[in-house]
């Protein structure tokens, strides 16, 4: 077997080779404002991220992560940064002169699939030039009609679209690549990553692999849905690098997925912490320091069981110090944990980016407006997305989306139909009522579907 490292900039590895899981983020605020996006790389850095991701949607912000890279170096900052960028092929050749990496979705280069084959050879050429790293990140829900109508939108498409272009690599002779398959929902995540990971195994060559579940959300779901997802892989030796996407601050990120990391660098096993097993129920016990440290840590216990169906249910305690959890808090974490690995459905469920510099409103506080007048939904999927670059095509599980569109204007989606369009965003959260209401699914319901 075949085992490829990543070189990233001058000193970070990622991949057999590293040693370790390597922690990474993304900056939400605009990649033009150079005081803001150098203290928020300033800021993941001290935190202990590892990488850092800028968006990169033109060649005014190419130019503008060159000067924040040479600000940050001047300060001492090695960090590595990550140019995102979604479509331009032209402008990921920009990047690749003054990024450490480059996130790229080859196939959307462009609509024709030999032109974006072409253009992505000219990319990985300009790479191999300036010695710049790539991420082929290809995400559920933005898999294009080419495979979709062979494969569907399933975790196999996403394979499947995945292993064209890492085969274009392998003929190219490019081997500085990182892979990764997101999804919101996490079986369809992890269930893609097995897949990939399989389809290497079976051709005896093994890339680096960046894990993340995509639109997490914010607060406990978002940091359990994560864990879950991420230990799942982790826990099958599946993974090299990780984010836990907050709709956050980006830097309330980096101790969660620090925590995910050490716990699987450092070995750690379920029976580590179980204490019995009673009627075919297995029992654990933790210690923790914080709330956020125990369903993390309860999360990479318990999320493989319960995406690997090897569990049904579970009893849990946690110790802080010399007070024990409430009743309270570990019912709503059982609750989360279930909801979070779809094992069981109590809740309203969310999708939400974490946003980036596309996103031109205050995703932060929306989302949780959104959540706070929506929470008795259950069965239903509800997305708020920062922009429309992403937003459609990530929102694919949704049944109604909130998805930016300009300053001060929002479209609200109904599947993956924009049902109105321009709405003041003072009164979108309104319409989006009215038109659940109108559906007649102002009430509990199940998962809408097709």
């Amino acid at each position: 077997m075949r085992y490829i490292t990543a070189n990233i900039g001058d000193n970070l590895l990622i991949g057999h080779d590293a040693g370790r899981t390597v922690v990474q983020s993304m900056c939400n605020c605009d990649t033009n404002d150079l005081d803001a996006a150098v203290q928020q790389c300033l800021g993941l850095y001290e935190a202990g991220s590892q990488l850092v991701r800028l968006t990169t949607q033109g060649l005014r912000e190419v130019e503008s992560l060159g000067k924040i890279k040479t600000r940050l170096r001047a300060m001492g900052v090695p960090v590595p940064l990550v140019a995102d960028v979604h479509f331009s092929s032209e402008v990921a050749i920009a990047a690749a002169a003054v990024a450490d990496k480059v996130r790229i979705n080859p196939g959307n280069f462009a609509k024709d699939h030999e032109v974006a084959c072409s253009q992505f050879r000219r990319f990985l050429e300009e790479c191999r030039r300036h010695g710049t790293a790539v991420r082929i990140g290809i995400n559920h829900g933005s898999l294009g009609s080419r495979i979709t109508e062979l494969y569907g939108n399933t975790p196999k498409g996403m394979q499947e679209a995945m292993s064209e272009w890492v085969q274009m690599c392998i003929d190219e002779d490019f081997y500085n690549v990182v892979l990764s398959l997101k999804a919101s929902n996490v079986p369809v995540m992890t269930q893609a990553y097995i897949l990939l990971q399989q389809w290497m195994e079976e051709r005896g060559i093994i890339f680096p692999l960046h894990l993340g579940v995509t639109e997490a959300g914010n607060g406990d779901m978002g940091r359990i849905k994560s864990a879950a997802g991420l230990a799942t892989l982790l826990s099958r030796g599946i993974g090299d690098t990780v984010r836990v996407s907050l709709t956050e601050p980006p830097v309330n990120e980096i101790f969660p997925a620090r925590l995910i990391a050490e716990f699987f660098d450092t070995a750690r096993r379920p029976s580590d912490y179980q204490t019995g097993v009673k009627d075919g129920v297995p029992s654990f016990e933790l210690r923790c320091g914080s709330h956020e440290e125990f369903i993390v840590k309860a999360s990479c216990i318990l999320g493989p069981m319960l995406v690997n169906k090897e569990a049904d249910d579970f009893e849990i305690r946690c110790i802080y110090g010399d007070k024990e959890a409430d009743k309270s808090e570990i019912e709503q974490f059982k609750s989360d944990i279930m909801q979070a690995t779809r094992r069981r459905i109590t809740q309203c469920e969310y999708i939400a980016c974490p946003s980036c510099g596309r996103t031109l409103y205050d995703i932060e506080s929306t989302f949780n407006e959104v959540k706070r007048r929506t929470s008795h939904l259950r069965g239903l999927t509800i997305a708020v997305m920062g922009c429309i670059v992403n937003g459609p095509g990530e929102m694919a599980d949704a049944d109604y989306g909130y998805i930016g569109e300009g300053r001060g204007k929002v479209s609200i989606y109904r599947g993956r139909e924009a049902v109105v369009r321009s709405v003041p965003q003072e009164k979108a959260i309104d319409v989006l009522l009215e038109i659940i209401e109108k559906d007649g699914r102002s009430t509990d319901a199940l998962p809408r579907r097709g």
